[in-house]
């Protein structure tokens, strides 16, 4: 399969266009659109294809309520590793939209899948994981795609989440994502619009 300049001018802009959302409508998302976006998450690549990645949706109030307060403290308390002015810039982020966001979804890697039979893994165990990034990196695209925003929420406590979904021992919390139509749309990452930070260029080196 060859690809046209129009597919790479495309790629280009979705991969523009991707931002970490946190300001979502509270509308819900068309449930053809939502099916592709979950169906994309088959295309992404794994080790050994060991496809380890396990996505939960959290539809639950109770659910979603317990992670919002895992959310909420571990917010909290990471504020704390700030002082005066940037403890106040801190707090004024918004760093998650799980309030708004219609869709929840925590996804998980199984740390020994029978799937792919150990391959590619043995020495570099952390593979797993990488797998499941790319299957969330794949499902972002998609969605941004189909004009979905997707949110990130990093700040939780792995335990309490594991324990508001009653999931399986040996699945570890790769992520939890938030998805919805974005409020507004935007290129430039929010942490740079509210000058929390400016982007840092990638580092290259050749050896």
């Amino acid at each position: 399969m060859k690809f046209a300049v129009n597919h790479q001018s495309a790629l280009h802009d979705i991969l523009s266009w991707r931002r970490d959302v946190r300001h979502f409508r509270t509308d819900p998302i068309d449930s053809a659109v939502l099916s592709k976006i979950e169906a994309s998450v088959d295309l992404a690549p794994s080790v050994g294809n060991s496809r380890p990645w396990r996505f939960v949706r959290v539809a639950s109030e109770l659910a979603r309520a317990k992670v919002i307060a895992s959310f909420e403290a571990s917010n909290a308390q990471a504020s704390e590793d700030f002082e005066d002015e940037a403890k106040n810039a801190y707090l004024a982020l918004k760093l998650s939209g799980m309030r708004e966001a219609p869709v929840h979804l925590a996804v998980y890697t199984a740390r020994d899948p029978k799937a792919g039979r150990g391959l590619g893994r043995k020495t570099m165990p952390q593979m797993l994981q990488y797998s499941t990034v790319t299957a969330i990196y794949t499902l972002w695209l998609t969605a941004r795609a189909h004009n979905v925003g997707v949110g990130w929420v990093s700040i939780l406590d792995p335990a309490e989440v594991d324990a508001a979904l009653g999931v399986p021992d040996d699945w570890m919390l790769s992520a939890y994502l938030c998805l919805g139509y974005p409020a507004f749309d935007s290129e430039t990452p929010e942490l740079v619009e509210t000058g929390w930070q400016e982007s840092e260029p990638t580092v290259w080196l050749d050896c």
